[in-house]
Formats: C-alpha cells, structure tokens, sequence
C-alpha cells in the first residue's frame, strides 16, 4: 500500500472527486455546507481522510495574479473503502473563519478571490504522487488554479453592511478590493493576511485625502474596524512590513451594535483625518504591506 495526497485531479484510472458547495454566499464565522461527491476508479481505494482546505488569493497588483494563501483546513470524512466505481457522498457543514473576506456586496463581487480546495489521503496501488503546494492563481472567475479550487462566496455581516451603506450615505464611493500580506499591528489579527476595501473621498475631505482603506478584522465578539487615510498628493510613506503609510485608527463596535452608523462613521473619519493633520504622516499603529488591490468593475 502506498499513501498518497492527492491535491489535483488523479491519474487514469484514479477515484474522481467533485465538491458541491450549497448556493448562496456564507458570512464570516458561518457555515459553510455541501458534499464532497467521489466515484471508484479501476480499482479500490482505501480513504484515510476527505479534507477541505480554504484557499485566498492575496497580493498581486491590480489585476494580476497574486499568490494562494491556504487559511484554514477541515478533515471532514474519512476511515472507508472505495470500490471500484463505487460512488460515496460525504456531507459537510464546515466553520469559516470569522476572518475570512468578503467577497461580494449586495451580490456585486468586489474581484476578491476565495476558493475551496479539496484534497483525499488515500492508500491504493503504487503510484506517483500527486502532491502540490500553493501556488498562483491566474485570472478568471477564481483564476486558473491548477490545483482544483471551487469558488466560494462570503457576503457581509450585518455590521459590515451597516458600515459600509454609512459610508455609501456620505459620499464615499467604492474604489477597490484586495488582500494583503501581513498583519495589521495592535490589532487582534489570527490570519497572515487581511482585506482592504478602497473608498474614494466624500466631498468634504476630497481636498484632503486621496482614499480611505476600510479593513474590518472580525472574531466571535464584534469587528476591529481599522481606517487609513492616503495623503492628497503625498503618495504612500512606506512599503515595509509594520511600518505606518499616512494614519491608521481603530475602533471596536458589536456585531448587535444599534448605532447612528453614519454620525459614527463621520466621527471616525474627522479623527483619523485630523490625527493625521496633527501629528504628521508616519503616525500609525502599525500596517503591513504594500497596498493594491483588484478594482471594482
């Protein structure tokens, strides 16, 4: 017997796998549910353990093709036989991450990439391993993965989408989305990457700001709300990991939260804008990587 991982699709004559995720987008810290659907091949196989893995493409710039980041991974069957052209359904309702990006906005996607990549251990006849590590993910509806990620959909938290239609309100315009390298520093932060959501300026702070970045950093009690504010005409202050760009706060609101959101959302913003004014463009907490980021079409 020979155990083996198989990432991609086997060879001839393998067992074939198709994953099947329930329609509709999942929320941060929701489940995720479906079927992982297998068919023998020549021969049987000894399943040792189904597994899903999650996988996000980060980093790249607009447009380009970044690099797949796996973030979380759930054993979800395992210990059976599979015969000869046998077929098995293994049903799952997996955990996400409350971490994990968004994806899509009131069903417009923001070009964030987010994939369910699922893998066997099987132990079967002598042959090549098939085992592979991440790698890029080019363009496309996910990007052509060749290790057989099946898209996944994460829409927003109640307290997401408060915040983010207070913003709207004001007058700010979505501009892009992506994800980073690196952690945001002073924060809570679990995951070695995080989502920045690009807004144009309302008219009251055009003259003074480039862009607002909006990361929302979410665990099981509330969302670390982290802004950056970009100088009008300043450029970026920095590329390195941990090091400041113009001015970045943080607030904390509850995922039950009844607020004013968009009195709140002011307030957040004429704070980060006048602590950058006053205390100049290298005051931050902390903030890793460069920025970019896929426009939104």
């Amino acid at each position: 017997m020979v155990f083996k991982r198989l990432l991609g699709p086997p060879g001839p004559g393998g067992p074939t796998v198709d994953t099947v995720l329930e329609p509709g987008p999942v929320r941060p810290g929701g489940t995720l549910a479906g079927q992982v659907r297998l068919v023998g091949g020549d021969t049987a196989f000894d399943v040792e353990q189904v597994a899903l893995e999650l996988v996000a493409r980060v980093g790249g710039e607009r447009g380009g093709n970044g690099v797949a980041v796996p973030f979380e991974r759930f054993a979800v069957g395992g210990g059976f036989r599979l015969d000869e052209g046998e077929a098995r359904t293994v049903p799952f309702g997996v955990t996400l991450p409350w971490e994990t990006p968004v994806t899509e906005l009131d069903g417009r996607e923001l070009g964030v990439r987010l994939g369910v990549r699922t893998e066997l251990a099987v132990a079967g006849p002598p042959e090549p391993d098939a085992v592979a590590g991440p790698g890029p993910l080019g363009p496309g509806p996910l990007g052509v993965d060749p290790l057989g990620v099946d898209p996944l959909g994460v829409g927003p938290l109640p307290a997401q989408e408060a915040i983010i239609g207070a913003f709207r309100r004001l007058g700010y315009g979505l501009r892009s989305a992506g994800l980073e390298h690196g952690r945001i520093g002073g924060t809570g932060q679990r995951l070695p990457f995080h989502q920045e959501i690009g807004l144009t300026p309302a008219p009251s702070y055009a003259d003074r700001v480039e862009e607002i970045e909006l990361t929302f950093l979410t665990h099981p009690g509330g969302i670390e709300v982290v802004l950056e504010a970009d100088k009008r005409g300043g450029g970026n202050a920095g590329g390195d990991e941990d090091t400041g760009h113009d001015a970045l706060s943080r607030f904390t609101v509850g995922h039950d939260d009844a607020r004013d959101w968009a009195a709140e959302v002011d307030g957040w913003v004429r704070e980060l804008v006048e602590h950058r004014e006053a205390y100049g463009s290298d005051s931050a907490y902390g903030h890793g990587g460069p920025h970019s980021g896929p426009g939104i079409g």
